[in-house]
């Protein structure tokens, strides 16, 4: 069953946590067409076999119909610490959403809602989550905890970021980023979800951005960066010619253009940088996935189960 398609039977509820339980429902329901076959509903019965592990808990009975080794994995093996961060600032509300679109077709809305799709996960895993939410201030700190309250905060948190900010907020990856790895100690998947747009573009401002992203590597932590773009303008530059004025959402700055002018230019500008970030990601050992708003969730519902599989 399509992912777009559950999402669309149910457009017209914007309640998040019925949303993000409709997306995993739609997921699971296609799982006999992945790589996850086998796995139960749960999620916290079987993990793959591998070498070298104890045959003690092998399920026999699920190798005869898959063919493929799985062992029974119990409760208390499954529980992973997961901390989300999200960036709120003022670029992540691009998109500017006209009254007919879901929330959840600008940055912020994608996000949002991709961060509750994972939520659900880790509940029905029974795993403990986290969240850190940063602009040009360090917005909001949640600790990792697996309670039903602890989640519904959560929750609550994440829909107030849906209200478009009354003021322009610019970004601080780097100084929030290095406040979010010394808060969390204890090993745990951390994932961000970000733009990766700086105020500082330079060659510094970059670098110190990897150091950055480098820091969330401490104590063993497995970092996945969701980098979140509008393909269509961000970076397809997709506008027709007309004489139009671009608006900096985050400094206000405004410069007037012809689209087709700098549109091979900014193309070019911006593939640069995806893959140099691409590679600083590979080289630090980062699970770095580009993720256009106009994608389902599956990317980032398969991401996860491949990452905690290899956590370990």
């Amino acid at each position: 069953m399509k992912i777009e398609s559950q999402i669309e039977k149910i457009s017209s509820f914007q309640h998040l946590e019925l949303l993000a339980n409709q997306v995993v429902e739609g997921f699971i329901s296609g799982m006999h067409k992945s790589p996850f076959h086998g796995f139960s509903a749960e999620f916290a019965e079987h993990k793959l076999y591998n070498v070298g592990e104890s045959t003690k808990h092998i399920d026999w009975k699920l190798f005869a119909k898959t063919d493929r080794l799985y062992t029974k994995r119990f409760e208390e093996e499954t529980n992973l610490r997961c901390h989300i961060i999200i960036d709120n600032s003022s670029s992540m509300h691009y998109p500017r959403l006209k009254r007919s679109q879901n929330f959840y077709e600008n940055k912020i809305g994608f996000s949002v809602l991709a961060s509750a799709v994972l939520m659900n996960l880790l509940k029905k895993q029974r795993d403990a989550v986290g969240l850190s939410v940063f602009s040009d201030k360090y917005e909001y700190y949640a600790p990792e905890k697996g309670s039903d309250r602890h989640h519904r905060m959560v929750l609550n948190t994440l829909e107030g970021l849906l209200a478009k900010p009354l003021v322009s907020k610019t970004t601080d990856t780097v100084s929030f980023l290095h406040q979010i790895a010394e808060k969390i100690h204890r090993r745990s998947m951390i994932i961000l979800f970000t733009d990766m747009f700086q105020s500082s573009s330079d060659s510094l401002g970059q670098e110190a951005l990897f150091n950055a992203l480098q820091h969330l590597k401490y104590n063993k932590h497995k970092v996945v960066l969701f980098h979140v773009v509008d393909a269509k303008t961000e970076l397809s530059f997709d506008f027709d010619n007309a004489p139009k004025k671009f608006v900096d959402v985050e400094t206000g700055e405004e410069v007037a253009v012809f689209a087709d002018n700098v549109k091979e230019q900014y193309e070019k500008e911006m593939q640069k940088y995806f893959k140099k970030l691409a590679l600083s990601c590979s080289q630090n050992r980062i699970k770095y996935i580009p993720v256009s708003i106009d994608e389902s969730f599956e990317k980032i519902m398969t991401t996860y189960l491949v990452e905690k599989q290899n956590f370990g």
